[in-house]
């Protein structure tokens, strides 16, 4: 997978998140948390975009921490989410899987980038 398959991939991905905090019913917790995940998960998107802007390779894997850490702060609140049960844990299960891949892709390039210094 290259760059820019990955740019669209975390843009599709912050699309689904988008569309999970709409569906959420209209309760003062779903907006607080909706708004949590909604802030995370479009935030990650925009930083891996700024990642591949970097200036240097440190610019680059700082950014890459930045995206790791927005997306474990998604993934904790559409557990939250399903925990609390604001929504059934298999409208959520496979936007979760995509969240936790693209983790682990993050924390490779990190290691990668790291090594290649």
């Amino acid at each position: 997978m290259n760059k820019e398959d990955l740019k669209n991939r975390f843009k599709k991905f912050a699309l689904r998140v988008i569309k999970l905090t709409r569906a959420l019913p209209s309760t003062y917790e779903s907006k607080v948390m909706g708004g949590q995940l909604l802030r995370c998960g479009t935030s990650s998107a925009a930083n891996y975009r700024a990642a591949c802007r970097g200036k240097s390779r440190p610019d680059f894997i700082s950014k890459l921490g930045i995206v790791e850490e927005e997306l474990d702060e998604s993934m904790f609140w559409m557990e939250i989410i399903i925990e609390s049960e604001l929504i059934a844990r298999h409208l959520i299960k496979d936007l979760y899987q995509e969240t936790d891949e693209l983790l682990s892709i993050i924390i490779k390039s990190k290691i990668t980038a790291r090594n290649n210094k």
